[in-house]
């Protein structure tokens, strides 16, 4: 069965709030000894849009493929839409 996309949450992040949001979540990484994932969001910070949106991508798809991190891959899943950041 195909799934269509039936909603996009976009939020009212600032470049800021979302850089500290993915370092909020890289040192959750580390702490819970998920160094490839944390790996994924090092050095996000000034950044071009692009490669943040890149590595954002990279860290949801290692997620996706680990069944027992499902729920942080839907939370994050649902803000991490990067429209502000420029």
């Amino acid at each position: 069965m195909a799934y269509e996309k039936t909603l996009k949450l976009v939020t009212n992040l600032d470049r800021g709030a979302v850089e500290a949001k993915i370092a909020e979540i890289r040192d959750t990484a580390r702490s819970g000894q998920l160094a490839e994932l944390a790996s994924l969001l090092t050095g996000v910070e000034g950044l071009p849009r692009a490669q943040i949106e890149a590595r954002v991508k990279s860290a949801l798809q290692w997620l996706a493929d680990k069944p027992q991190h499902k729920t942080c891959w839907r939370y994050w899943s649902s803000w991490s839409s990067t429209p502000n950041l420029k």
